[in-house]
C-alpha cells in the first residue's frame, strides 16, 4: 500500500485513479474540475485543495495532463510539483507529450534529487476501465523496478522503453501506426460496401488474412460488427479525435526533428484532420468515427 498523488481525472485520470483505490492505495486527488474532484471522492479519494498538496507526503505523484504545456507548467512552474514537495516521491508523468519536456523535466528533477519517469499508457479509456493498460516507461531502470506495483495496480503490462523520452517517442510511434491502421481498416469496409460486400463478413475475411491487425479485431470501426466498442455506440467513449491529432503532431514534430520520412502518418493527420473540420462534434468522437469520411452514415452490420 502506498501513499500517492493524482493530478489530473479526465477520462483517463479518473478510472486510472479509481483502479488505484481498487488496489487498496491511499489517494490524494486534483483537478480543476470540480465534478471529477466529487466523483474520486465518492470512490474513496481524498481531495486536494492545489496540485502542490496533492504532492505533499505521498511515496509517488501520477500526472494524467492534457498537453506538454500543462506538464511543464505543473511541474516546473513557479509553485511547481518538483519544487515543493516535502517527501521526496517519484514522479509519474502518464501524459503524452514531446519526448523533449519529458527530457526537461527529468533534468529538472535531477537538479533537485528528485526521481521522474515518463510512462505513457496505450489501451485508451476502455484499458482504463478495466486496469489493462500498457504503460510505456521512460527513466531508470531501477526507478522503473520499484514504481511496477503502482503501475500494475491500473494496467496488464509494464515496458521499460529506455532512457527519459523513450517512453513518450515509443507512445508517438505506436499511436501514428494506430491512425494508420485505423484509417486502412475504414477503406477497406468502406471499399468493400460500396461494391455490396457485407462488413461484416468482409472483416472476419480479413481476421482470418494478411490483413489482419488490432483494429478489426478490436477496435472495428464499422457499427454492429463487434458489440463493445465505440462504433457500436454512435462512436462514443474511446480516444477521441482531437487526440490523435495531437499526438499525429508529436509524430511530425519527431519526424522534422530527425529528418525521418513519414509520409502514411502525414496523410493519416491530413485525413484526420478533414474528418475533425467536417462538423462540430468529429472532434469528441472516437477515431473509428473515420468510417464516416470514407462512407456515410454507415448502418449496422
Amino acid at each position: 500500500m502506498s501513499d500517492i498523488g493524482f493530478i489530473g481525472l479526465g477520462n483517463m485520470g479518473l478510472p486510472m485513479a479509481k483502479n488505484l483505490l481498487k488496489a487498496n492505495h491511499r489517494l490524494k486527488v486534483f483537478d480543476l474540475n470540480p465534478a471529477a474532484l466529487e466523483a474520486a471522492e465518492a470512490f474513496g479519494a481524498a481531495v486536494a485543495t492545489h496540485a502542490i498538496d496533492a504532492a505533499q507526503d505521498v511515496d509517488a505523484v501520477i500526472t494524467m495532463l492534457p498537453n506538454g504545456q500543462v506538464v511543464e507548467s505543473t511541474y516546473l512552474g513557479d509553485s511547481g510539483i518538483l519544487r515543493t514537495a516535502n517527501r521526496n516521491p517519484v514522479y509519474i508523468d502518464c501524459s503524452t507529450i514531446d519526448p523533449g519536456s519529458s527530457r526537461t523535466i527529468a533534468e529538472a528533477a535531477h537538479r533537485h534529487g528528485r526521481e521522474v519517469v515518463d510512462a505513457p499508457v496505450s489501451g485508451g479509456i476502455m484499458g482504463a476501465r478495466e486496469g489493462t493498460l500498457c504503460f510505456i516507461v521512460g527513466g531508470e531502470a531501477e526507478t522503473v523496478e520499484r514504481i511496477d506495483p503502482i503501475l500494475r495496480a491500473m494496467g496488464k503490462s509494464v515496458i521499460h522503453a529506455g532512457e527519459h523520452g523513450a517512453g513518450q517517442l515509443a507512445k508517438i510511434c505506436n499511436n501514428l501506426l494506430a491512425a494508420v491502421l485505423m484509417v486502412g481498416t475504414a477503406e477497406a469496409l468502406a471499399l468493400g460496401a460500396r461494391n455490396g460486400l457485407s462488413p461484416r463478413i468482409l472483416s472476419d475475411v480479413i481476421r482470418n488474412s494478411s490483413g489482419r491487425n488490432f483494429m478489426v479485431d478490436r477496435w472495428n470501426p464499422w457499427p454492429g460488427v463487434l458489440p463493445d466498442v465505440p462504433s457500436s455506440h454512435a462512436y462514443n467513449g474511446g480516444f477521441q479525435v482531437n487526440l490523435m491529432l495531437k499526438d499525429l503532431g508529436l509524430a511530425l514534430n519527431c519526424a522534422q526533428a530527425a529528418r525521418a520520412s513519414v509520409p502514411l502518418g502525414a496523410l493519416a493527420s491530413n485525413l484526420f484532420a478533414l474528418h475533425d473540420e467536417a462538423n462540430d462534434e468529429n472532434s469528441l468522437l472516437d477515431i473509428s468515427s473515420i468510417q464516416h469520411f470514407y462512407y456515410r452514415n454507415p448502418q449496422p452490420a
